[in-house]
C-alpha cells in the first residue's frame, strides 16, 4: 500500500513490506504489520531505556494532558517545569549545575547551546570568541547548527550549511589535534562541544583525551559542553557518563531517555560560570520553542527520573554491562567481531570483510536487515552494528541478541563467499 510518509535517512523511493511496518510495541519488543515481533536492541533509537508502554510514563503524561493540556515557556514558567527542572538539577549533581533551558529535540538543544556559549562571550566584549569545535565523526542533529557541528559527512555542502565558524578535530589521538588548533585559534574558541561516546559508531572518548580537554579549558578558557543526548540517565553505568569526569563540562545537554520516548523533548543543564555570567549581567537568551517544555512533557522527565531511582539505575546497567561484555567477548573470540568498542550498555561491534577491510554504509545495512531477519533490530554504524538495550532486557533476550547476531554476520559471509 502507498503513502504519503516520507522515512528519515533513507532515499526517497524507498518502499517497504509489510514485515518493514511498525504498528505496535510492547515491553522491548516492536510488532509489525504482517503480524510479526522483533526484540528491538537499540531502546528505540537511545529513546526508551526503561522499555516501550512503561506504566508510570503513559499515566504520568495522560494526568498532564487533562490538566494542562499546554502552557508555554514563553515569558513566564509554569509549574510542571519547574518541578522537572529541579528534579533534573537534583539528580545531576546541584554543585555542577544551576539553571535548565529545555527544548524539543538533540538538535535543537545543540543549536541553543552553541547560540548560548556565543552569547557568554559576546555580552562581555569577547565578540571573536565565535568558534565552536566538535568532533570528527560525531553526530549532534541535523537543524542548521547541529547539521554544521556534526562531524559526519551529512550532506552539509548540497544544504548549504555555514561551517565557517566551526572546527572539527579528531577524538583518537588523546588531544593532539585539538592542542595544535587551540594554539592556533584558542582565543577566538567559544566552546568545545563533545560526546562522551560518539553515537556514530560508538566511540567511548579516552581518559587521556578527557584529561587533556579540561586542561585545555583550564589554559584557554573556552566553554565546555557535553552532549549528553546517548549517552544520559544511566547509559554508560553511571547516572551521566561526565560523573566520571574530574570536573564538570560548562553544559550538559540531555534527550532521548529524557522522557523515555514519550515526548519530543530536550534539557540543556547550565552550569554556574554561564548561569551566573547571564544573572549578574541581567542578559536575555533569545532563544524559545513552542513545544519546548510542555507539561506533558514536563510530566513525562518527573516521571522517568522517578522510573530511574525506582529500578537503581546505576546498578541495573552496570550489571547489563557486564552480561553484554561477555556477550560480546565470545563473539569476538569466535572471530565474528573485529573489535568492541563504546561504553557500558552502549556498544559497537565492529565488523570485516574476510580480505579484514571495513564494511561500506550499504553492507552494514544488509547485515542489519539480516540480523532483523533473525528476530532481533539492532543500529547499524560505520563498519558496525550497534548494541543499545532498554535495562530491563533479561537473560533470555540477550540470548536472542547473541543468536541473531550470529546468524546476520554469518549470512554476510557467506553472501561473500558466493561472490
Amino acid at each position: 500500500m502507498s503513502t504519503a510518509l516520507w522515512p528519515a535517512m533513507l532515499p526517497a523511493d524507498t518502499t517497504f513490506s509489510p514485515d518493514q511496518v511498525a504498528v505496535g510495541a510492547s515491553g522491548n519488543r516492536i510488532e509489525f504489520a504482517d503480524g510479526s515481533v522483533r526484540l528491538c536492541a537499540t531502546s528505540g533509537l537511545w529513546n526508551v531505556p526503561l522499555g516501550f508502554g512503561n506504566q508510570a510514563v503513559a499515566e504520568a503524561v495522560n494526568r498532564a494532558m487533562h490538566d494542562a493540556s499546554y502552557l508555554s515557556l514563553f515569558r513566564a514558567p509554569h509549574r510542571y517545569a519547574e518541578v522537572a527542572a529541579d528534579a533534573l538539577i537534583e539528580i545531576a549533581n546541584p554543585g555542577r549545575y544551576r539553571r535548565v533551558i529545555f527544548s524539543t529535540s538533540g538538535g535543537a538543544a545543540n543549536d541553543a547551546a552553541m547560540k548560548l556559549t556565543r552569547q557568554f562571550w559576546a555580552q562581555q566584549g569577547r565578540g571573536s570568541r565565535t568558534l565552536v569545535v566538535g568532533l570528527k565523526g560525531s553526530y549532534h542533529g541535523t537543524m542548521y547548527g547541529s547539521h554544521a557541528l556534526s562531524g559526519d559527512d551529512l550532506l552539509q555542502s548540497a544544504y548549504s550549511v555555514d561551517r565557517r565558524s566551526v572546527r572539527h578535530v579528531s577524538h583518537s589521538d588523546d588531544g593532539e589535534e585539538l592542542d595544535a588548533l587551540l594554539t592556533r585559534e584558542g582565543s577566538r574558541v567559544a566552546a568545545v562541544v563533545v560526546e562522551p561516546v560518539l553515537g556514530s559508531g560508538a566511540h567511548a572518548l579516552s581518559d587521556a583525551f578527557v584529561s587533556r580537554l579540561l586542561s585545555l579549558r583550564e589554559k584557554h578558557g573556552f566553554l565546555l559542553v557535553a552532549d549528553e543526548v546517548a549517552t544520559g540517565f544511566g547509559r554508560t553505568g553511571t547516572m551521566f557518563a561526565t560523573d566520571d569526569w574530574p570536573a564538570a563540562p560548562d553544559a550538559l545537554i540531555l534527550s532521548k531517555a529524557l522522557t523515555n520516548g514519550a515526548a519530543g523533548a530536550a534539557a540543556i543543564l547550565v552550569g554556574p560560570r554561564i548561569a551566573s555570567a547571564f544573572e549578574r549581567g541581567g542578559w536575555t537568551f533569545v532563544h524559545g520553542e513552542t513545544q519546548a517544555g510542555t507539561p506533558a512533557s514536563a510530566a513525562a522527565v518527573i516521571a522517568v527520573i522517578a522510573e530511574l531511582h525506582r529500578i537503581d539505575v546505576e546498578a541495573t546497567a552496570t550489571a547489563l554491562a557486564a552480561d553484554l561484555s561477555s556477550l560480546t567477548t565470545r563473539l569476538t573470540a569466535d572471530g565474528l567481531v573485529a573489535e568492541v568498542t563504546g561504553s557500558g550498555c552502549f556498544l559497537g561491534l565492529v565488523l570485516r570483510d574476510r580480505r579484514g577491510g571495513a564494511l561500506s554504509g550499504e553492507e552494514v545495512l544488509r547485515v542489519v536487515a539480516d540480523i532483523a531477519d533473525n528476530g532481533v533490530l539492532v543500529q547499524p554504524g560505520p563498519s558496525a552494528i550497534e548494541l543499545i538495550p532498554a535495562y530491563g532486557f533479561d537473560s533470555g533476550e540477550l540470548l536472542e541478541v547473541e543468536t541473531a547476531v550470529r546468524a546476520g554476520v554469518t549470512q554476510m559471509r557467506e553472501r561473500e563467499h558466493a561472490r
